[in-house]
């Protein structure tokens, strides 16, 4: 329906801008009335002009929880996409048009953008409000689970139950560590659904939408425990703020009659962006796939003649959402190499042979992963893939190590960058910290510093 809308009111202000250009600005031009025709061009900015305006829409994430829009969001991003949208219209379609002067320009940018996001907002506002209707009356809204035994949780409580509740939340109960229900200061304002440690049972059986956690934020262990737990879990996470908090500006509310949380946002890089990376990866991959050719048959060539055994390698890892796939590289090591286990290179690992040691130092082993980049498997940039038998040992020591799985594997990472091939389990977690501040951080930028140092330690030979 929104997309529909949308459509309906790119086309009807297209037309409007078309009707306009016909009676104001070709007759400036041409000195005389110009009779409106409904023609080829005009037709074809019904049919074009529409899917462009939904394309953009897409990629700033418009259509992105629709339900929890606000109409002041609602109106910030339809501003600022519509501006973007009309400059970039009239450098494609509009700045070769003949004109009597440049302030027919202005006029025409001032004109296209006014019909269009006032023809674009007056619908989106109209279904905004309906929306906030049906959540205040509660017609509507979003199963929450509150996590905590603390006043604040019994304030946020009261809270959303005596005021308007535009954000939805319908309280189904509350889970924490301890198991005495008379000990809890919720027991009789709502449902104990269950201890926390069985948040994902728990967000199962009663179909959770959104989690509030009450957990003093200065309670680092028991927050990890709950994220990470959360982590796989399709919900919108929310943390109740402290003094400390609201001071340290860390409290975002989208309207000023929301509730004061703390909304952990787990997918950091905007829908563009994400579009615009997969774009790179293929690209990327299809220019290695042609420019390296030689390079290919060089290494192929090296590699059977280094010693017996097949060219490529390929071994099963644990890639996004935990997902298992095969990684491919090129063989650096003899073909008996973990008779006895899986095992992690060490410098001077008498396991790679003369022709691998050469090619882990300029990371053309890694050539074949654009193969795994290409059909979507891996990306250029994102945490190295790892294997489930020390993937199982890195969560002992970093249960955190599950955030990694958010995001799709990569052929070099943050993490490899500022520390190289992990020897070892205890390594691999003190390398896990980067790549959690790439994934915190995670934008198109980045990458491209990535990409770049990446590059350098190719030409520098400094792999291993």
């Amino acid at each position: 329906m929104f997309v529909l809308l949308d459509i309906l009111s790119a086309a009807s202000a297209w037309a409007m801008f078309f009707v306009y250009r016909k009676y104001f600005i070709e007759p400036d031009k041409f000195g005389y009335q110009v009779p409106i025709e409904l023609n080829r061009s005009f037709f074809l900015g019904l049919m074009y002009i529409p899917i462009y305006w939904v394309i953009l829409y897409f990629l700033s994430g418009q259509y992105k929880n629709i339900w929890r829009n606000s109409r002041i969001k609602e109106v910030s991003s339809t501003f600022s996409i519509t501006i973007f949208g009309v400059v970039l219209l009239f450098f494609l379609l509009l700045l070769d048009d003949e004109v009597k002067s440049y302030q027919a320009y202005y006029k025409t940018i001032i004109t296209l953008f006014t019909l269009h996001f006032c023809f674009t907002i007056l619908p989106r506002l109209l279904i905004s409000s309906y929306i906030i209707k049906l959540l205040r009356n509660r017609k509507i809204g979003f199963n929450t689970i509150v996590i905590g035994n603390n006043q604040r949780t019994l304030d946020l409580v009261n809270e959303i139950e005596q005021n308007n509740n535009t954000e939805g939340f319908l309280l189904k109960g509350f889970a924490n560590q301890n198991t005495q229900i008379e000990n809890h200061v919720l027991h009789n304002r709502l449902n104990f659904l269950g201890i926390y440690n069985d948040l994902p049972t728990l967000i199962e059986k009663n179909n959770i939408e959104e989690v509030i956690i009450g957990i003093e934020s200065s309670s680092h262990q028991e927050l990890n425990v709950i994220t990470n737990l959360l982590e796989d879990e399709q919900v919108s996470l929310h943390i109740i703020p402290d003094l400390y908090d609201m001071r340290s500006g860390n409290v975002k509310v989208s309207n000023v009659t929301g509730f004061a949380l703390i909304e952990i946002n787990q997918d950091v890089m905007p829908q563009w962006q994400k579009v615009v990376k997969r774009i790179i990866d293929i690209l990327a991959s299809i220019f290695v796939f042609i420019l390296f050719l030689p390079v290919y048959l060089f290494v192929s060539i090296a590699v059977k003649a280094s010693s017996s055994g097949p060219i490529l390698f390929k071994q099963i890892r644990i890639g996004f959402k935990g997902k298992p796939f095969y990684i491919h590289k090129f063989r650096s090591m003899y073909i008996d190499a973990e008779n006895e286990g899986p095992l992690l290179s060490k410098k001077n690992d008498k396991r790679i042979t003369p022709v691998g040691k050469i090619l882990r130092k300029y990371r053309l082993d890694e050539i074949p992963q654009f193969y795994n980049v290409l059909i979507g498997e891996m990306s250029l940039v994102g945490p190295r893939p790892e294997r489930k038998f020390f993937i199982d040992q890195i969560v002992l020591l970093a249960p955190h190590y599950k955030h990694l799985l958010r995001v799709k594997p990569g052929i070099t990472s943050w993490g490899q960058v500022k520390y190289g091939y992990a020897e070892n389990v205890e390594q691999m977690v003190e390398r896990l910290k980067f790549d959690i501040l790439y994934i915190e951080n995670r934008s198109i930028a980045i990458d491209v510093r990535i990409l770049i140092y990446t590059i350098l330690i190719i030409l520098q030979g400094r792999g291993k």
